[in-house]
């Protein structure tokens, strides 16, 4: 599914959609027909400074009440989420399953819109899909928890049940992608969890400089290292 290319507080949640194929989001940056839509380029750090959590977002899974939390490592910086396993159960353990096969080493954030989402979990450097996604789950999308800034949710196609390892940052309050209906277009994207040590890293990804006006990727991917579970 191509997503919508347009930065703007507008956007709709049918913007989350996943995409079929990278490179076919480009946006049309040339206009010539056999000229290559422009990617974005390689980080050039492509090993990770550390493997392991730093003691501040330690501290910060330690101090947090939820029952599980995840650290990862991104080339703007360290992110500890802690996770809703009661309001969010499936969403959780899908994503927990990811994190520890290690799905998520060496990803990318492949849509960065400003003042809306971060998003990543399904593409490597070059905008190749990565294999081996779990099936589909079912979408938690009335569970009382809302898309606000510094919440992590799963981005998923037009289907309801179709979220796999796309996850995405909201980076400011996105409350038009909370559940509203069950019409087509306003059953909103499923909430589980929210950022507890890293925010401005966050704030960085979505602040790093776009590939050309109106991209929703940035002009350098941004890599998420590895992720790791702390409880």
């Amino acid at each position: 599914m191509k997503l919508l290319s347009t930065p703007s507080s507008a956007l709709t949640a049918a913007s989350l959609g996943l995409m079929a194929l990278l490179t076919a989001c480009g946006g049309g940056g040339s206009g010539g027909g056999d000229t290559p839509a422009p990617k974005p380029k390689p980080n050039p750090v492509t090993t990770p400074p550390t493997t392991t959590c730093s003691a501040a977002g330690i501290a910060a899974s330690k101090a947090s009440t939820a029952a599980a939390t995840v650290c990862m490592l991104t080339s703007k910086g360290e992110i500890v989420v802690e996770l809703e396993t009661v309001k969010a159960p499936i969403t959780t353990a899908n994503f927990l399953a990811y994190v520890k096969s290690g799905f998520y080493k060496d990803t990318i954030f492949h849509r960065v819109v400003p003042g809306f989402v971060a998003q990543g979990g399904g593409f490597v450097s070059g905008g190749t899909a990565k294999a081996g996604a779990l099936a589909p789950i079912a979408l938690e999308n009335q569970n009382g928890l809302s898309n606000l800034k510094y919440t992590i949710a799963m981005a998923r196609t037009s289907a309801v049940d179709s979220a796999t390892s796309q996850f995405y940052f909201n980076t400011v309050d996105n409350k038009s992608l909370d559940y509203s209906s069950a019409v087509a277009g306003k059953n909103g994207y499923a909430v589980f969890g929210r950022i507890i040590s890293g925010k401005e890293t966050v704030d960085a990804i979505n602040a790093e400089p776009q590939l050309y006006t109106g991209a929703d990727m940035t002009a350098t991917e941004v890599l998420l290292y590895w992720a790791t579970q702390l409880k």
